[in-house]
């Protein structure tokens, strides 16, 4: 069995990508199984120990929508922070910052949506209501000195609402970046993106004054389609790319919807493509199987399948050039809330 991909890198890459692990925010919340807020630490000090150095933590939302994330202020407690790390949080409004703030926490995300039927369904909100929610947290986590990422849902596509307009996905876009936000990070969150369509999109906003070092890109497999769109982005440039480990977060509405792209897929890849991403793959696939275990089911993730019951693995990327080394539902696979699309819920904590 091979432990580690042959490297052949490709011209127009970047030579390093960033991984913004989301594991144990939208990986966790989407699982059945309520993990105890000990083993969630252990599984952010477990992906820090293997060289993630972004790693999502948890969601100030209201606990009665995100049950596995209510405990989001003891996970905090508990959190032997690593020098260098960044442990960012979602917060959906200002109460949600408040008390990501009382914790000293010092990266946050927004969560906004490219269309108006998911808007209403996941922040009970149209979107122009949302740009107003955020605008008040986003100015006074700027003020305060933090870093404040927008993630933007069905910028490919909408169960409701069919494909999505480019020009519609860039102005909310930029909507969210013109509030303050940092960084923008693009989700596919149905999965139906295709690689031309990624390479057309980050055209669109280099061309309406968006570089791809702003952007982020956020991608689920349902369709199989995450890594190649991942490839696709960084031939435009994008070197920030969102991954979760073990490839937990699938969809709870459709059991043949996979989920979210699999960091160690995506780990195995870049590194067969010699691009740099400071992970050590035998120790975050490790960490996945440790984590398949407490959640009670198989790792979603191939990489993850394919080693963890081999030998003990190597860390990927090692080998040098020329060595060894059925149609699923289109429902949403990462609402921002983990709260089921629906009728409106009262406003979130």
């Amino acid at each position: 069995m091979m432990r580690a991909p042959f490297r052949a890198p490709l011209e127009g890459l970047p030579a390093r990508v960033t991984i913004y692990e989301v594991g144990p925010r939208d990986g966790l919340q989407n699982e059945d199984t309520v993990l105890p807020a000990a083993t969630k630490a252990e599984f952010v000090a477990r992906l820090a120990r293997a060289g993630l150095t972004t790693i999502e933590t948890t969601s100030f939302v209201h606990p009665k929508w995100v049950p596995q994330l209510a405990d989001a202020e003891e996970l905090l407690g508990r959190l032997d922070r690593v020098p260098g790390v960044r442990y960012p949080v979602l917060v959906p409004n200002e109460r949600g910052l408040d008390r990501a703030l009382a914790l000293g926490v010092t990266d946050i995300a927004v969560f906004g949506s490219a269309t108006e039927s998911f808007a209403r369904r996941n922040l009970n909100r149209s979107v122009e209501e949302s740009m107003a929610m955020f605008a008040p947290v986003v100015e006074r986590a700027r003020a305060g000195g933090l870093d404040v990422r927008a993630y933007l849902s069905m910028c490919f596509g909408d169960p409701w609402e069919g494909p999505v307009p480019i020009e519609q996905v860039v102005r909310h876009g930029r909507r969210l970046l013109e509030l303050g936000c940092t960084q923008l990070s693009l989700g596919d969150t149905i999965g139906v993106g295709t690689p031309g369509h990624v390479t057309a999109l980050l055209r669109a906003f280099a061309d309406a004054g968006v570089g791809p070092e702003r952007l982020a890109v956020h991608f689920h497999d349902t369709y199989g389609q995450a890594l190649a769109n991942t490839l696709a982005a960084l031939r435009a440039g994008v070197s920030v790319v969102d991954a979760s480990a073990g490839g937990i977060g699938g969809c709870p509405y459709a059991e043949s919807a996979t989920g979210n792209l699999a960091t160690e897929d995506l780990v195995w890849m870049l590194s067969g493509l010699g691009v740099e991403t400071g992970v050590d793959l035998a120790s975050l696939v490790e960490t996945s199987a440790w984590l398949a275990g407490e959640l009670g089911r198989p790792s979603p993730s191939r990489v993850v399948q394919a080693l963890a019951a081999g030998p003990a693995t190597t860390r990927a990327g090692a080998p040098e050039a020329g060595q060894a080394a059925g149609p699923p539902a289109e429902r949403p696979s990462e609402p921002a809330t983990g709260r089921p699309p629906g009728p409106p819920a009262p406003e979130q904590e």
